[in-house]
């Protein structure tokens, strides 16, 4: 008798601890979806790390224009960016694995741009001589060599009253307006050599994701 019930109480913890096993499995899965789900649901945040006045300006107007997370560290010199700097700045801000990380930056001074390139994980977004030639192929296809004073000084030519690190929304309109023609001229050339640039792809990055929340 006694073994009868030492039999049947071992058949009833059995089965107890099955009933708890799939009840474990069953919100295992269910917390994994979950999680799943709320993974895909957050949006990146884009770092930005540039220095200048001109480039803070246009990343802001860019924030605005497209409504995403964007977190510019300002005047952060190019011999000064390294990429313990960039870790460091992202985890104090809440960084996730899905966010994106961007450097704009002249080529103007070889050695910075050296040393920028080698920073892994990240975009690097460069424009040679300076970022005021991309506002130039806004205006026009410029493929021979030119100085950054050049550059502004032509850009005054098709816009009364352009000051570098100010961007005033009547320039910003004509910006808009001539964007894909820039684009277009600035895929045209040879990354790194002068002229050229890439920020269009920062352009299209914030396209992409702005597609996908519409």
């Amino acid at each position: 008798m006694v073994w009868m019930q030492k039999r049947l109480t071992c058949k009833v913890d059995l089965m107890l601890f099955r009933m708890l096993m799939i009840r474990f499995l069953i919100w295992k899965v269910y917390y994994m979806s979950r999680k799943s789900r709320k993974n895909r649901n957050i949006k990146p945040t884009f770092f930005v790390f540039c220095e200048g006045d001109t480039e803070v300006a246009y990343v802001n107007y860019l924030r605005s224009k497209y409504r995403l997370p964007i977190v510019i560290d300002t005047k952060r010199a190019g011999h000064n960016i390294s990429i313990n700097y960039i870790r460091k700045y992202k985890q104090q801000s809440g960084s996730h694995p899905k966010d994106r990380t961007y450097l704009i930056y002249d080529m103007d001074v070889v050695e910075n741009w050296n040393k920028i390139k080698t920073i892994k994980d990240v975009s690097i977004l460069g424009s040679n001589p300076c970022f005021e030639f991309w506002f130039l192929l806004h205006f026009m296809n410029q493929k021979a060599f030119i100085e950054c004073s050049s550059c502004v000084s032509k850009l005054s030519n098709y816009y009364k009253g352009y000051k570098k690190g100010h961007l005033e929304k009547g320039f910003i309109d004509k910006l808009e307006s001539k964007r894909s023609k820039a684009i277009e001229r600035a895929k045209a050339l040879t990354f790194e050599e002068n002229p050229s640039t890439n920020i269009y792809e920062f352009i299209e990055d914030l396209e992409t994701e702005k597609s996908k929340v519409r």
